[in-house]
């Protein structure tokens, strides 16, 4: 009954492609096959999704084997469940329920989502969320929450190089560091690469209104 699970485990211990130890010091970061990311990490030895390698390029017919001290666990959670879990976002959990998007972003995905905080929908002006979560303005809650979702699991550093996003609303979110700082349209990213089940999270501190 957990074969689920074993697999999608078993999966992100796999990366595409023979990746030799030469290389693998090069790069921050690789995708595996159960689709998150797993990050790479340079320092007295190397260690790669927080497990250190013991031992590299183990030659293979059909690829290579790097050696590691501990199973790397992917995050097993969904969107919406690591949104509720945390409790910073019990306002985005609520419009997310109002606006009916709660199974979707529970679903297979993968999502990006750009999360604001309460303090975030706090920013708005008063009354507006109360206003907002009204079966009356569904369907202006829902334009404004998929433009805070993007299709497909982006990380940061990809977003910055692509510069825009395409949301799942139909308008596109611009992207960039200034002053140092990672930014979506004028919303800061507060916590980006939030790792789920089905998607990665981006925690930011202001929402995003759709023009």
């Amino acid at each position: 009954e957990n074969k689920d699970l074993l697999q999608t485990i078993l999966l992100h211990h796999v990366v595409p492609g023979e990746v030799r130890a030469a290389a693998v010091v090069d790069i921050t970061g690789a995708s595996s096959l159960a689709g998150q990311r797993l990050a790479v990490e340079v320092g007295e030895g190397v260690s790669v999704g927080g497990a250190q390698v013991l031992k590299t390029d183990i030659a293979c017919s059909n690829g290579v084997i790097h050696v590691i001290d501990r199973v790397i666990l992917p995050a097993t959670e969904d969107i919406v469940t690591t949104a509720v879990n945390n409790g910073s976002f019990k306002t985005l959990a609520a419009a997310l329920g109002a606006a009916g998007l709660v199974e979707t972003l529970k679903g297979e995905g993968p999502f990006t989502v750009f999360a604001p905080t309460d303090e975030a929908f706090a920013k708005l002006p008063e009354g507006t969320v109360e206003s907002l979560v009204k079966p009356e303005n569904k369907a202006k809650l829902t334009a404004i929450l998929t433009y805070h979702v993007v299709p497909g699991r982006i990380y940061a550093k990809d977003a910055v190089a692509a510069e825009a996003a395409a949301t799942v609303q139909g308008g596109k979110v611009r992207i960039a560091i200034k002053n140092g700082q990672l930014k979506v349209n004028d919303s800061k990213v507060v916590l980006s690469d939030i790792e789920t089940s089905n998607g990665v999270i981006h925690v930011i501190d202001s929402v995003l209104l759709p023009r």
